[in-house]
């Protein structure tokens, strides 16, 4: 006859096996591969009233001389512009009018260039006259903006918790080397 306290022991021991062979399974049948994506918000435009979602005829330079892309179907506009000489670019937030300062409350930006592959985080440089917290011209550094060249890219933010993307491409100018 098998004393209480052995056959206590032989639960315990079973208990154990069940629990070890239930977190074998979970984790054999949990694999990294077995778990979805995490999902990633898409970049979104907000159209604007009466946009009916139609892509904008291509933009003329902006009030900086920079390109103009629409960011927000038309809410509001960007104006990308370079300074190769300090490996500076400089965007600029830009009503519907594309050509009126609009500042925004953020402290930064994305720009993302396609050629050569690169991203810059522009920040804020308010604009003498905006109101505390707010700008509409964003400025960031990096070595590939010296590259004397016509960029395109995207440029992105979020406004008052809407997330906003843009597409630019320069054109050439008449008066470049």
């Amino acid at each position: 006859m098998i004393s209480v306290s052995v056959q206590s022991k032989i639960k315990i021991q079973k208990t154990k096996m069940a629990c070890l062979l239930l977190t074998l399974a979970f984790a054999i049948g949990c694999t990294e591969a077995d778990k979805p994506a995490p999902a990633t918000p898409p970049a979104v435009t907000t159209p604007a009233r009466g946009d009916h979602g139609h892509k904008h005829a291509t933009h003329g330079a902006g009030p900086h001389d920079g390109a103009v892309a629409d960011w927000g179907g038309g809410k509001f506009h960007v104006e990308f512009t370079v300074d190769h000489d300090k490996q500076e670019a400089a965007v600029y937030i830009l009503g519907d009018d594309e050509k009126t300062a609009a500042p925004v409350k953020a402290a930064n930006i994305l720009l993302s260039i396609n050629d050569p592959k690169f991203q810059v985080e522009l920040t804020a440089a308010p604009l003498q006259g905006e109101a505390e917290g707010t700008a509409s011209r964003f400025v960031g550094k990096h070595e590939s903006l010296g590259k004397v060249q016509e960029f395109a890219g995207t440029i992105s933010g979020e406004v008052d918790g809407t997330p906003y993307v843009g597409e630019f491409k320069e054109e050439p100018h008449g008066d470049q080397k």
